[in-house]
């Protein structure tokens, strides 16, 4: 019996290792960029303006959207500088609040379309974080988050929807956090946003599916852009004790990820371990990517809930001791 159970336990350690080898380093084959039209929001910096790079590398026409235009027209000039065909592509760049108002965003996007082309690729990257306790956010800062990460993407996405169905063809990107996965303290108004993003990704992921249109949820981790650093500001101690491991990644790595698990056709798009271990055990009624996808998510949900639980005991120690902290300091005061 013993000898049955350790050959079932290598079997299982072997198929494991097999699937997550597949699903790290096997892509199949990518949809191209040539000549398709891309349009990003929040493509002025940080991942966005990496993703547009990207994308101008694969000879794709790219707009970038934001509100800074200084901002816009330098990034515009390191993706012209990125084209694959500096003659043939076109880049472009729209100052707009893409959260603001309806009305403008179908105007501009109706605008886009008619003059660089039908829009195939829309990465959705406008977003903000603004850190702390339900108490001590203010109504003004929850408005502005709610508006630009979940309004914007919502609106950029009702834009384009139409025109994508009517070319049977399309991809959609909207690019929400390792906080759309789990609560975090200090996160009670930004990660309500971004839990709102992967309910807008799995239901409209589920709306589109017939036309030849996939949705692909972008999931980053802390990530070195100028966003992060002003979030950084605004975190609470225990947030950023909670949040601390080994500093934030590249968003060239993070850009570079999302336009390849996009032009695959993946649902969710992580980058380093913690990524797919939320992913896995957060699976729930998520769109099934691969076979290979679903058995690792089937296999490990039950282990990596105990991994979980051991992070949320630790989260809770840091929380428990930072009152402490607070409490010693005010009584010694």
């Amino acid at each position: 019996m013993t000898q049955i159970w350790s050959i079932s336990l290598i079997v299982f350690v072997l198929l494991v290792v097999i699937l997550i080898l597949k699903k790290f380093f096997w892509y199949g084959r990518l949809k191209q960029l040539t000549n398709k039209h891309v349009v990003i929001t929040g493509g002025s910096s940080g991942i966005g303006k990496c993703a547009a790079i990207y994308a101008a590398r694969q000879g794709a026409h790219v707009t970038i959207i934001a509100r800074d235009l200084k901002k816009l027209e330098a990034a515009k000039n390191e993706i012209l500088h990125a084209c694959q065909n500096k003659e043939k592509q076109k880049v472009e760049c729209v100052s707009l609040d893409i959260g603001n108002n309806y009305g403008d965003v179908e105007k501009t996007f109706n605008n886009l379309e008619r003059t660089i082309g039908p829009i195939y690729m829309l990465i959705n990257c406008a977003g903000i974080a603004i850190c702390g306790k339900v108490e001590d956010t203010t109504i003004d800062n929850l408005k502005y988050m709610v508006n630009l990460n979940f309004m914007g993407t919502y609106y950029a996405i009702k834009a384009v929807i139409s025109s994508m169905k009517s070319a049977h063809e399309g991809i959609i990107v909207i690019t929400s956090s390792q906080a759309a996965l789990l609560g975090i303290f200090g996160y009670s108004a930004y990660g309500s946003t971004k839990f709102a993003l992967r309910g807008l990704a799995e239901s409209v992921a589920m709306e589109v599916a017939p036309y030849n249109i996939s949705v692909t949820l972008s999931l980053p981790p802390d990530t070195d852009t100028p966003g992060f650093a002003l979030e950084d500001q605004s975190k609470p101690l225990e947030t950023k004790l909670i949040s601390e491991g080994t500093g934030p990644v590249s968003p060239e790595s993070v850009a570079e990820q999302l336009m390849k698990d996009a032009l695959t056709g993946r649902f969710f798009s992580t980058v380093g371990l913690e990524g797919f271990i939320l992913t896995s055990l957060c699976a729930g009624m998520s769109p099934i990517s691969s076979i290979t996808e679903l058995l690792l998510q089937a296999l490990l949900a039950g282990m990596l809930r105990l991994v979980g639980a051991c992070y949320l005991i630790s989260f809770r120690r840091i929380i428990l001791n930072c009152m402490k902290n607070r409490d010693k300091n005010k009584k010694s005061e």
